[in-house]
């Protein structure tokens, strides 16, 4: 959706000044704003309003503050030419600042088009649905562990919804494995002609194939004529006794196809975060499990694993991301390398299957948003390679390289962490106040 703009001016009428920028950022915005007609500052804002513009700033501004504390919507300062902030409008943003207004000051054009894809997003988020399939969760395989996660809280999902107007919509695992095994091995077959130049292969049976591709079209078929679902998730490890297959080829198949993202093991707030970061800050995406090397023994365990992979210097610094064997799932659209192999845990079935990939090497950013929706987790570093461990449950892990590895330990949001291409900080803290957040650096 596009954003929808209230400009907010001084003068009534508007002045000169006024009118030339507003048609300068009509030219510049046209694909990402609708522009509603001026209102003066102090007077009442229409709902359909995704946030305040100010083309202009004046003096006048700091005469006008308990008007501007009156604006319930994010405030936006574009008042360049260019779309971007005036940098003699600094002070005035700094005093607004100061005085309780959150102004929202973009200083490059990307930056500005990034803001409205957040305030589109907001919009469309409030019509959107997650499809969540599970049943009960926690009480299948490890339910040691999985009877912990938040995100299967109803206090989670009230949250959420509230936050963001997200619905959640859950369907039973159980029924779509029943669904997706009935579907004729032939009409995989044909769905599979359909794919299979594009999508690389391990050494895997054809009935893994086969089973990974009915999941697929199961689940295609629950997501017919529902623009609505933005994401859809599968509670696949701790339930995985309802299926013979894993959804992996399924979440790259659909993402190539319409853009939908995913969440393992049903994490709905993965799938926000994926969603948030992914169509706001046009990065890829993708989930993974952190093993920080400071766990030591218990993060070596439970990846069956000897030792951590060696590193240069600052051991503290390093984590190790793996999940369901290899880094993750990453969309082909993401990698620089991908393959579909034999699955490798225990916890699901011998016909499961997993994607074997990896992402450039290179500047990345963990973030997630953390369990009270008021803020990002956000951890600058690097991906600086990849690691193999015959046997054990990560046969082909990154090794990521943070600024604070006892800091990240002490106030991680979760062990599913986000991981995006690039260094993102700087304009997740400028997008942070369209959704009322804040980010927390780690």
């Amino acid at each position: 959706m596009k954003a929808t703009l209230q400009p907010i001016t001084f003068n009534n009428p508007p002045d000169e000044e006024f009118n030339k920028q507003r048609a300068s950022l009509r030219g510049l915005l046209a694909s990402e704003v609708d522009f509603l007609e001026p209102l003066p500052l102090g007077a009442d804002l229409p709902e359909a309003a995704d946030a305040a513009l100010f083309p202009q700033m004046l003096g006048e501004a700091y005469r006008r503050v308990e008007d501007f504390k009156l604006i319930q919507m994010p405030i936006l300062v574009v008042t360049s030419e260019f779309a971007t902030v005036s940098m003699w409008d600094w002070e005035i943003n700094r005093y607004l600042a100061l005085e309780g207004v959150r102004v929202i000051p973009p200083y490059n054009l990307e930056q500005t088009k990034m803001l409205c894809r957040a305030l589109g997003l907001k919009k469309e988020l409030r019509q959107s649905r997650f499809l969540v399939y599970q049943d009960n969760p926690g009480a299948g395989f490890q339910a040691e562990i999985f009877k912990r996660f938040y995100w299967w809280e109803a206090e989670c999902t009230q949250r959420m919804g509230e936050k963001f107007g997200v619905e959640i919509v859950k369907q039973s695992f159980k029924a779509l494995g029943e669904r997706a095994r009935a579907i004729p091995d032939e009409a995989a077959r044909r769905a599979w002609e359909e794919k299979k130049d594009r999508v690389r292969l391990g050494d895997i049976p054809e009935r893994a194939l086969l089973s990974a591709v009915k999941l697929y079209l199961a689940v295609k078929e629950d997501l017919a004529g529902d623009a609505s679902i933005r994401a859809v998730g599968i509670n696949c490890l701790n339930e995985s006794h309802f299926c013979d297959s894993t959804p992996c080829l399924a979440w790259d198949l659909l993402y190539e196809e319409n853009g939908l993202l995913w969440g393992c093991e049903a994490d709905t707030v993965a799938m926000l975060s994926k969603l948030v970061i992914h169509k706001t800050l046009d990065v890829p995406v993708m989930m993974t499990n952190l093993y920080p090397f400071l766990m030591g023994q218990a993060a070596l365990k439970h990846e069956r694993i000897p030792d951590f992979p060696a590193v240069a210097e600052e051991a503290d610094n390093h984590i190790l991301a793996a999940h369901c064997g290899y880094l993750g799932v990453v969309p082909r659209a993401f990698a620089t390398e991908w393959a579909l192999r034999k699955k490798v845990l225990r916890i699901v079935d011998e016909n499961a299957t997993a994607i074997d990939a990896r992402l450039p090497e290179g500047p990345i950013t963990l973030v997630k948003i953390e369990p009270d929706f008021g803020g990002f987790s956000v951890a600058e570093g690097s991906l600086e390679g990849y690691a193999q461990f015959p046997g054990s449950d990560c046969l082909n892990g990154a090794v990521l390289r943070v600024a604070d590895g006892h800091k990240l330990m002490r106030e991680l949001a979760s062990h599913h962490t986000i991981l995006t291409m690039g260094h993102v900080r700087n304009d997740l803290e400028l997008a942070a106040p369209v959704w009322g957040m804040e980010v927390r650096v780690l």
